[in-house]
């Protein structure tokens, strides 16, 4: 797939845009503030393989914790911010790596040109978003409603003002929890301007049904080129977040990293317990980094060849199985030692 050209924008040491890779955001649920538990989820972020973090900063307290946050963690942090443009200086003066806010609920002009000379001084980045609960009203009269139209329109005017100001370290939002309407604002709004996207569907459930809105829409957009960084937003513990994204990222040949299992759905000619062994696996196997395709087969029959292209697999029989590489059998083992022989075949990868 072809990738759309955009801007590219640094957020601490993350480039977003052009051809780099397509970054995996979340945000923290603690208070920001508590720094110490703070720090804790965002280590635990980093190891899933998150690349962002925002975290939510209420009062001048988060935005102090900001400069002791960004001593204890390794990726950039972003500042999201409501209404008070007085917090986003704050962020700013302790080292913000980027922010989250929308000019228009800042205040007056004053307010946003003092916010937008920090940013500039500081080289921070701007993340301009519409969600399709926070149209304007005066464009749900102009264009009937909350649609594609409502939503990148209202997202423009708050593009334009930042540019009439000569500040373009701007990323764009516009999500929904619809996804059609998500969908089709996204390819509107890139035929438009050529920052950066972020994509995300708002408000998208919990982990279950969020994750396949998610993988629906922003899955669809990035096979359409769209799309420079993700965040999944899900109901839960936000390590799911990073999770799910990534093996979106994965599914589309977006991302080259970490461990890929292919395993086939249980039929009346599986005669292993495929389940156990799959779920066993991906326990055992979860710490590896390096890319490695595993498949997990129930049939000895089709296993090898259905999973040709896999580094390694194993293809299960009537008390024993089979271990091949790259569709190719290279023995025959016990089925309950299937597994251990799998990881045995992973080591000398």
């Amino acid at each position: 797939m072809e990738r759309r050209k955009t801007k590219v924008i640094e957020v601490g040491n993350v480039k977003i845009g052009g051809n780099n890779p397509i970054s995996v955001q979340s945000m923290t649920n603690t208070i920001t503030k508590d720094i110490d538990n703070t720090v804790k989820q965002i280590h635990m972020l980093e190891e899933a393989g998150c690349d962002i973090i925002r975290s939510a900063i209420t009062d001048v307290d988060d935005a102090k914790a900001i400069a002791e946050i960004k001593k204890r963690i390794s990726i950039p942090i972003i500042a999201d911010i409501q209404y008070d443009y007085k917090l986003a200086l704050e962020s700013i003066k302790y080292g913000i790596d980027g922010l989250r806010l929308n000019p228009g609920n800042i205040g007056s002009l004053d307010k946003v040109k003092e916010v937008v000379k920090a940013c500039k001084e500081h080289q921070v980045s701007i993340r301009v978003g519409v969600n399709s609960g926070s149209i304007k009203q005066e464009f749900l009269d102009k264009y009937n409603g909350v649609n594609e139209n409502s939503m990148v329109y209202s997202a423009i005017e708050q593009i334009r003002l930042l540019e009439d100001m000569d500040f373009q370290l701007i990323k764009i939002s516009l999500k929904a929890s619809n996804v059609p309407l998500t969908i089709k604002a996204y390819e509107k709004m890139s035929g438009i301007v050529d920052y950066p996207i972020h994509l995300g569907i708002t408000e998208a459930g919990p982990i279950w049904r969020g994750s396949i809105k998610s993988a629906v829409g922003i899955g669809t957009l990035l096979s359409m080129g769209i799309g420079d960084t993700i965040r999944i937003s899900l109901t839960g513990d936000p390590i799911e977040e990073v999770k799910v994204g990534r093996e979106i990222l994965k599914s589309l040949g977006l991302l080259q990293d970490g461990l890929e299992i292919i395993s086939c759905p249980t039929c009346g000619r599986t005669n292993i317990d495929l389940i156990k062994i799959v779920e066993e696996a991906e326990e055992k196997l979860k710490g590896i980094k390096k890319h490695i395709k595993v498949a997990i087969m129930g049939c000895a029959v089709n296993g090898p060849g259905e999973a040709r292209e896999a580094d390694i697999g194993i293809a299960g029989g009537n008390g024993e199985g089979l271990i091949f590489r790259k569709g190719k059998i290279i023995k025959k083992v016990k089925e309950n030692e299937l597994l251990n022989e799998l990881l045995k075949e992973i080591e000398k990868i």
